[in-house]
């Protein structure tokens, strides 16, 4: 199988993380920015596959997480790269992590607003169990890479059942790390060492093997 993940493009919460104060995590929109990126992915997708697949026009299925930022993404995306993409699906395992009572609250603020919650989760990182550490109603890193797993099943059936080799996935940078953690089966300690994606970048997974950045995507101003 071969796996394209692309993390959304910018958000208006990478733009000013105060919107987080009035908005969900998942009602954050784009930027005007971010659809500009999602759409230079979209070229790059398109490319690749272009390149991989030559005259043949095999089921091309593109994933997406319910989040609003990844659909707006998938809307640009599609505008250049959708020629070879047959058809659009949603997966809520997909999404970003759960932050919990932390969702929304100035960094700075945590010890204070959270002493006690926030003083386990500390302590738990800087002992370098960040990957292990739950966020107070939220997710852990540990619990994605769990939920990223149990997605897998509809992909696998999509291969065996229907034919679909070849799928475009857009997610968020905790997930996209953990999907490409637990589909090449690596470590903990890789996912704690392997940055996170800039925005709109699109890595490759072939042959259950992972094949780095086609494209490293738009890192913060």
């Amino acid at each position: 199988m071969r796996i394209l993940l692309v993390r959304h493009g910018e958000s208006l919460g990478n733009v000013d993380p105060r919107v987080h104060l009035t908005t969900a995590d998942h009602a954050v929109p784009l930027s005007p920015r971010g659809s500009d990126q999602a759409r230079q992915a979209g070229s790059v997708v398109e490319a690749h596959l272009a390149e991989v697949l030559g005259d043949a026009r095999p089921h091309v299925r593109l994933w997406v997480s319910p989040y609003l930022r990844t659909r707006q993404t998938a809307d640009a995306l599609l505008e250049t790269g959708g020629a070879r993409i047959t058809d659009r699906v949603e997966h809520i395992l997909l999404c970003e992590q759960q932050f919990g009572l932390f969702d929304g609250v100035p960094e700075e603020e945590l010890a204070t607003r959270f002493p006690a919650e926030h003083g386990y989760y500390d302590m738990q990182c800087r002992f370098g169990g960040k990957f292990w550490a739950r966020m107070p109603q939220g997710e852990s890193r540990f619990d994605v890479a769990k939920r990223i797993h149990q997605a897998f099943g509809t992909f696998h059936r999509d291969e065996e059942e229907h034919g679909i080799h070849d799928v475009v996935v857009i997610c968020h940078g905790v997930t996209l790390r953990a999907f490409v953690m637990m589909w090449c089966h690596l470590s903990p300690e890789w996912f704690e060492a392997e940055p996170n994606p800039h925005n709109c970048a699109v890595r490759l997974i072939e042959g259950g093997k992972d094949r780095g950045y086609l494209f490293e995507g738009f890192p913060r101003p």
